[in-house]
């Protein structure tokens, strides 16, 4: 249970910087301000914001149930995590971030977010391909490299891992 209130946390904190005060700051400081009313764009934002809530926290619970660790670098899982969203992508949570504040564009119809949901994307694949794959490797070795193999890091393979 500590494992999953350590994982709420850091989540939080995480969703509180990039997904809700540094996005709120590139709206206010591009001038969008909330639509008048509830249209097309604002329903298919909420959808797709919501899409992409429902797969981080899919993700988290997985980290904190399978892997026994959080999202968070300082406190890994401790277990390889190939079950749940997993199974498909090897970054799930960042996909799913980036789909959350993709529905945050088309709530308020902002190209200065989409701005920064590459900018965060970019930095996010840095971040794996620089820090977090070599350190994956070194932990789980041969099983994480052949979870590599099967399991795309962005993008789904046509097999689905079955573990």
């Amino acid at each position: 249970m500590f494992v999953l209130a350590r994982a709420v946390t850091y989540s939080t904190l995480f969703v509180g910087l990039v997904l809700v005060f540094l996005p709120a700051r590139v709206l206010s400081s591009s001038g969008v301000v909330q639509p008048a009313g509830t249209g097309p764009w604002q329903i298919a934002g909420m959808l797709v914001g919501a899409a992409g809530a429902a797969l981080c926290l899919a993700c988290i619970s997985t980290f904190a149930l399978v892997g026994k660790g959080t999202p968070a670098p300082f406190d890994p899982p401790r277990r390889l995590v190939r079950q749940g969203p997993y199974r498909f992508v090897r970054n799930p949570m960042y996909l799913g971030a980036a789909l959350a504040m993709g529905g945050a564009a088309l709530f308020y119809q902002s190209f200065a977010l989409l701005a920064y949901i590459a900018a965060f994307l970019l930095a996010t694949h840095l971040l794996v391909a620089g820090y977090e794959e070599p350190t994956l490797r070194r932990a789980f070795g041969d099983d994480y490299t052949a979870y590599c193999k099967a399991v795309g890091r962005w993008w789904p393979r046509t097999k689905v891992l079955n573990s």
